[in-house]
């Protein structure tokens, strides 16, 4: 019999930092002096982990703590360890279960907490939920942590999108002809007052001026429709700041809608600053598809240049026949129709596959989509690529 390869120090190590204190007795027989010590900076990080994911002496007492009280100056050493010791990544898994297991919502009300933490998008959506509640004193530092995440998205999206929509566009943006529905009539007339003729009574311009194929309003109208239950947290943050993206670009008429049981437009606040659309989210309750569709069928004014972006896991809590024939009649004429099941980092969506397939049916893709293949998938819509394929297409390249 094979005697087993011995395992080496540092690696004991790293799964003394995994599974914690409890395995002690066990990776200390495995050493060769039959004790594991590990370094400061290696103790540091246990404390931090501990802190989180170990029993403390008081769950003898059948309570489980991580003695992260609140007005504790160790809350803001932990903070400040596990982004000194952890990728980014990982800080936002630690963070996450801290806030989930630990009851870290309520520190998110304390402005010096709030500093300490690492801003993502599931803060952001933590933060959302927790809008109504924040306190004066902290409801700057959280806009500051939430635009710190909308600028770091916009960074990543904003240049994509922009080059999309206009590619999409102007697809015949080197032609060399003129086109009567480019001329800038307020530019070339003022420019060419000096020109008029008082016997003919004409102005005769000298030269006309015309906008730039990427300077023209409103070529298209883009609506997006955004479930805000608590489970689309990630997708309701991506979605508005995409929106707002939109709105930015002369060529698209832009709305933003979000909806549970009630629908709000957001349209107007987009517009200014996305920070304020996501504090006029109120993430969680019921949930109401049919309600924000019809809202946002008033806005289609050109159903063969609109696309109607539909952001939602399709669990309806309202008229689901009535939503299905909505939407059926919203294809039929013209308008372009998608359902994104999830617009978020993984692109996993959990929904009502049931729904999906019914409005896949009429010709409505729904799939999970992943920020960065959104760009993508509206320069397709936007060219009148066949959204089935074009989906298809996208879903496999994020796999």
């Amino acid at each position: 019999m094979t005697k087993p390869e011995p395992i080496e120090l540092d690696q004991l190590k790293r799964w003394r930092l995994i599974l914690g204190k409890d395995s002690d007795e066990a990776l200390n027989g495995m050493c060769g002096d039959g004790s594991l010590q590990l370094s400061a900076a290696q103790q540091e990080m246990d404390e931090a982990l501990a802190a989180i994911y170990d029993e403390t002496e008081e769950a003898g007492r059948g309570q489980r703590s991580a003695g992260l009280e609140k007005s504790s100056p160790r809350l803001a050493k932990w903070l400040g360890d596990i982004r000194a010791y952890f990728p980014e990544e990982v800080v936002t898994v630690i963070q996450q279960d801290a806030i989930e297991k630990k009851g870290m919502r309520e520190l998110l009300l304390e402005p010096e907490m709030l500093k300490n933490v690492q801003p993502n998008i599931q803060l952001v959506g933590t933060l959302m939920s927790l809008s109504g509640r924040i306190p004066e004193r902290t409801k700057e530092t959280a806009r500051m942590v939430v635009r710190s995440v909308v600028e770091k998205i916009k960074l990543a999206l904003e240049q994509k999108i922009r080059q999309a929509v206009m590619g999409a566009i102007n697809r015949n943006a080197h032609s060399p002809i003129p086109n009567v529905n480019s001329i800038d009539w307020k530019w070339t007339i003022g420019r060419n007052l000096k020109n008029y003729n008082q016997q003919l009574k004409k102005l005769i311009p000298e030269r006309v001026y015309f906008y730039s194929r990427s300077q023209r309003s409103n070529n298209w109208t883009v609506i997006v429709d955004m479930d805000q239950s608590g489970s689309m947290a990630d997708s309701v943050v991506y979605g508005a700041v995409c929106g707002s993206i939109f709105a930015s670009l002369p060529a698209l008429e832009t709305r933003v809608v979000a909806f549970d049981t009630e629908v709000v437009d957001l349209t107007e606040k987009c517009g200014d600053d996305p920070v304020d659309m996501l504090f006029g989210v109120q993430l969680g309750g019921g949930t109401d598809i049919n309600k924000s569709v019809a809202y946002c069928e008033q806005f289609i004014t050109d159903p063969a240049r609109s696309l109607f972006i539909l952001i939602t896991d399709l669990f309806e809590g309202g008229n689901q026949a009535q939503l299905v024939r909505r939407l059926e009649a919203m294809v039929g004429s013209g308008v372009r129709v998608i359902c994104l099941l999830a617009l978020s980092d993984s692109g996993v969506p959990s929904y009502d596959e049931n729904l999906a397939r019914k409005l896949a049916q009429i010709g409505i893709p729904c799939f999970g989509c992943t920020p960065q293949k959104l760009p993508e998938l509206l320069e397709g819509a936007l060219r009148g690529q066949d959204l089935q394929s074009l989906t298809s297409r996208l879903k496999q390249s994020q796999k």
